[in-house]
């Protein structure tokens, strides 16, 4: 999938019924004019991205976005806040 389209990757991510991980705001610019409730992506807009840093952001928010994610969200992490956009968006 390294050299997939974004679309494709989100077809693929929609028929797995995975999360897309990205910091491109592509994903999120084609779910929001697409109309579709999948796949769920997490947009990381953060200035240190380490793998722990994301594992300790994406884990203490937790409670707040699995809901969202399988019901089908965009979740916006960010360094002070995590926002959430539930889809579709109209």
């Amino acid at each position: 999938m390294a050299q997939a389209t974004d679309i494709t990757i989100m077809e693929e991510a929609r028929r797995n019924k995975e999360v897309i991980i990205t910091h491109d705001l592509d994903y999120g610019h084609l779910l929001a004019f697409s109309g579709e409730t999948a796949p769920s992506v997490i947009i990381l807009r953060l200035r240190n991205i380490h793998p722990s840093r994301l594992f300790t952001l994406i884990k203490g928010a937790w409670t707040e976005i699995e809901q969202p994610l399988l019901e089908g969200a965009i979740v916006v992490l960010e360094d002070a806040a995590t926002r959430i956009r539930r889809l579709p968006i109209t």
